[in-house]
């Protein structure tokens, strides 16, 4: 059987929205125009009378749109508008979106007309068909719903691109609006002497290096099913819900796979920040209470024990000279122990924390 990648699974997650705003608004749009003009026998000679065939015709080939429009935008042209503004990215993508659709919509008027005439697509009454219909109001009127469909997309994909897919997801669907406990494996990871290259590098400077260093670390967490909870400064702090992912062999493993990316561009940081970033992390597992927070800004947010626990733990990484602490819960919750090396540092006493929290440094074989 397939097993599909992480990113594969993520990629067809974020995809599906596309093909189901697209079949969702061409019904609606269906719905009025049948409404205004087909159910009064007011159907224009541009326009494609829709029997059953024509209808189903319509709603796959309009979802199928929609879900190529989404492969085109996550898949290609994402990562080439990174750096460019809401504005901008907005304005270009839709300037080649219009031009790619004008062709769909050529293709699907010929395909649909020839259903409705029972005829080969070459026939000339096909095409004269389509003569009239690029002419018409009825064009017109196309053209301003795939725009509509195509501008609801795109504010789709940058809405969930700044939330996350996940957390967009989750407040569609009222997830968390009650608040739920989970297991979670949590992972803090910090930049070491941050705030001594923030200083040299300036302000401008320093954010270019941080946006270069989350792009860096992203295809690792994404590769290992992570989830971003927060970015706070250069922290970043990922999850992994225990009953989706083996979430401690996961942790560790995207902590490795973090450093290998980040060490391949080694030579690009020196070149540009004339720096290397290197960072430490600590990993521990609990429960957390999730659900909606905030008044004027929603956001799913985690409370419980397991966040403080970790973010001490992470502190303690350059008192014991390592750059990744793990807990013996995450050790107990460790599925393919052979993978992995530990080494007991004992129980330590965290600040804060009256129990001592036995701790482990990690090498991967």
């Amino acid at each position: 059987m397939l097993k599909l990648t992480p990113r594969t699974k993520r990629n067809i997650n974020r995809i599906i929205p596309f093909g189901l705003i697209w079949f969702i608004l061409s019904l609606v749009f269906l719905f009025s125009e049948h409404a205004v003009s087909g159910a009064q026998g007011n159907t224009l000679d541009s326009a494609i009378n829709v029997n059953l065939q024509v209808f189903i015709f319509a709603s796959f080939g309009v979802t199928l749109v929609g879900l190529l429009v989404g492969v085109i935008e996550l898949v290609y042209l994402e990562k080439h508008f990174v750096t460019y503004s809401f504005k901008a990215k907005i304005f270009y993508k839709f300037i080649i979106y219009t031009v790619f659709l004008s062709i769909i919509i050529f293709v699907m008027f010929m395909i649909a007309a020839s259903i409705e005439m029972n005829t080969s697509i070459l026939d000339i009454q096909v095409w004269n068909k389509y003569v009239t219909f690029f002419f018409s109001i009825t064009h017109l009127s196309t053209l301003m719903q795939i725009g509509f469909s195509l501008l609801i997309s795109l504010l789709y994909a940058e809405v969930s691109e700044n939330l996350g897919q996940n957390v967009l997801k989750n407040f569609f669907t009222g997830k968390y609006h009650n608040p739920i406990n989970e297991e979670r494996v949590i992972m803090f990871t910090d930049m070491k002497a941050s705030t001594t290259i923030a200083e040299k590098l300036g302000n401008r400077k320093y954010f270019e290096l941080l946006r270069a260093y989350y792009n860096d670390l992203s295809n690792a967490i994404i590769n290992n099913e992570g989830e971003v909870y927060q970015y706070i400064g250069d922290e970043i702090v990922i999850t992994w819900n225990l009953k989706k992912v083996k979430g401690a062999d996961a942790s560790i493993k995207c902590f490795y796979d973090m450093k290998t990316d980040l060490e391949k561009r080694k030579d690009w940081y020196h070149k540009t920040f004339h720096f290397f970033p290197e960072f430490k992390a600590a990993i521990h597992v609990g429960e957390v209470t999730t659900g909606e927070i905030g008044a004027l800004k929603k956001e799913i947010f985690f409370t419980g024990d397991v966040l403080n626990t970790t973010a001490r733990m992470q502190s303690l990484c350059k008192e014991f000279s390592t750059d990744l602490l793990v807990s013996q819960k995450v050790l107990d919750d460790i599925q393919e122990k052979s993978t992995f090396q530990f080494n007991s540092i004992g129980n330590i006493p965290l600040k804060g924390k009256q129990e001592k929290v036995s701790l482990f440094t990690v090498k991967i074989h």
